[in-house]
């Protein structure tokens, strides 16, 4: 049998989620200013920082799913309460602004894939299966498309299908060896990757974050946003991947694809 009109609803949904175009719209219009124009303002040698602040916290958010996450039992996910979370660590953020990214990142991303972890457990997902929780990370670089997206297909799964090796691997690995060799080739592949996909948004995150006068209060606002940015495209990841459990992959993203042109 073929997807029922509610699921096609649900597919709707997350066609919207996934394919939306992305954070910095959302900033800007926020911020009052184009987040280009931050970017630009942004001094080189933050560019490094930014760099080494995504990928450690790409490194806690792939320790916390391996470590910490359970099965717990599949409930409605508690998206406020984790947007609280982080709005509360932005705050330091539009305190200290750019000096403090080293130290609020890694927390603020922790909290969102806690978050990630909670809208897969809704949608079903095992979580003591390894895939299911790479896939929760996986969410993170799911932010946008990225350069070298192939544009004949719709930026989600572009982005899916240039990352599904590298956790494909790493699930095998992790399965295989467990955490004993953190520092395995496979693990850093896909901690590269994700990094390279998550940085993207993160500087959209700092550039807006440079704007003088943000504050605390602006800095809280800022980190919202930028949950639910990852709330979104965690909700429409995730259901996508319980119909395709349904229904099979080639079958979803034929409606899909369809859904994301009308």
């Amino acid at each position: 049998m073929g997807l029922s009109p509610s699921e096609l609803d649900e597919l709707q949904t997350a066609v919207r989620l996934l394919e939306t175009p992305g954070l910095a719209t959302k900033i800007s219009s926020f911020v009052g200013t184009p987040l280009e124009a931050g970017l630009k303002k942004l001094p080189e040698s933050w560019h490094g920082t930014i760099s080494t602040a995504t990928r450690k916290s790409i490194e806690k958010a792939l320790d916390v799913a391996l470590l910490t996450l359970d099965r717990k039992e599949r409930t409605a996910p508690a998206n406020l309460l984790h947007k609280v979370a982080v709005g509360v660590s932005g705050a330091a953020g539009g305190t200290f602004g750019l000096a403090a990214l080293a130290v609020e990142l890694p927390v603020s991303t922790t909290i969102m894939l806690r978050s990630i972890a909670d809208i897969a457990r809704s949608q079903g997902e095992d979580l003591g299966c390894a895939e299911a929780r790479l896939q929760c990370v996986q969410v993170l670089a799911l932010g946008g498309p990225a350069t070298g997206d192939d544009g004949a297909e719709t930026s989600y799964f572009a982005a899916r299908a240039a990352l599904s090796k590298a956790v494909s691997d790493a699930a095998a690995h992790l399965t295989r060896h467990g955490l004993s060799q953190q520092g395995a080739p496979a693990l850093v592949r896909l901690i590269s990757q994700l990094s390279a996909r998550f940085s993207i948004i993160v500087s959209e995150k700092a550039a807006a974050q440079a704007v003088p006068l943000v504050g605390a209060l602006g800095g809280a606002a800022i980190n919202t946003l930028f949950i639910a940015h990852f709330q979104n495209r965690g909700q429409g990841h995730f259901t996508v991947r319980r119909l395709e459990r349904l229904h099979g992959k080639d079958e979803v993203r034929r409606h899909y694809e369809r859904l994301s042109r009308d």
